[in-house]
């Protein structure tokens, strides 16, 4: 992948580990709704998806989703986005790639605002021109939208971009906007959901990364 100038990196499942966060911030709002919460290992498929989604499928509709994301963040914002790891080796794996004098871009369903702060806090500012994210409202929380949005704020050619990410939107959020791909195995989506989502590059560990784009 000689040509790529430009990477765009997902954050949670792909930069850090933010399980119990996430997990813990939906069993929070499930409860204050009166609404047996699932375990923290069984709501791991919440991570990475546009987050109303998740609470329109594990309410069983749309009536209290709305509900549910004000309550998740309510804890989110303030305990959850500190309830997260950095992968091992992602660092070196951003060293190596910023050193080469490719342009870095986090893309993320996640609002910005509080994807800006978890940057922030793991002093990964350096590394990133700029942080994509959702608004609170939802805008852009959809993979495909973030990314034509970005590429078009940063006069991006997407044939010299690549996206990577552990979800299947990642994968089919960049084919949608004409960039390459490449699936982090390690998080959360897995080998067959990237496979299936059409990801033709995957990694088992970050350090792979580098391999690929060298």
């Amino acid at each position: 992948m000689h040509n790529i100038d430009t990477v765009f990196f997902d954050l949670d499942g792909t930069l850090s580990d933010p399980k119990p966060g996430i997990t813990g911030s939906i069993q929070y709002a499930l409860e204050k709704l009166n609404i047996a919460a699932p375990s923290q290992d069984e709501l791991t498929w919440c991570i990475g998806p546009p987050l109303r989604a998740s609470f329109v499928a594990l309410l069983g509709g749309e009536e209290h989703a709305d509900r549910g994301v004000d309550l998740y963040r309510e804890r989110f914002g303030t305990v959850g986005l500190f309830e997260n790891t950095l992968y091992d080796g992602i660092v070196p794996v951003l060293e190596a790639l910023h050193g080469s004098g490719r342009t870095l871009y986090v893309a993320t369903s996640k609002p910005h605002v509080f994807a800006d702060r978890i940057i922030d806090h793991f002093g990964l500012r350096p590394y990133f021109t700029r942080v994509f994210g959702s608004e609170l409202d939802g805008t852009r929380a959809d993979k495909s939208e973030l990314l034509r949005y970005a590429l078009d704020e940063t006069a991006t050619d997407p044939a010299r971009a690549i996206m990577i990410g552990d979800r299947k939107h990642d994968v089919i959020g960049a084919a949608n906007n004409g960039m390459a791909a490449i699936g982090a195995v390690y998080g959360y989506g897995g080998r067959a959901e990237l496979v299936e989502a059409g990801a033709k590059h995957l990694v088992m560990s970050p350090e792979e990364i580098t391999e690929l784009i060298d």
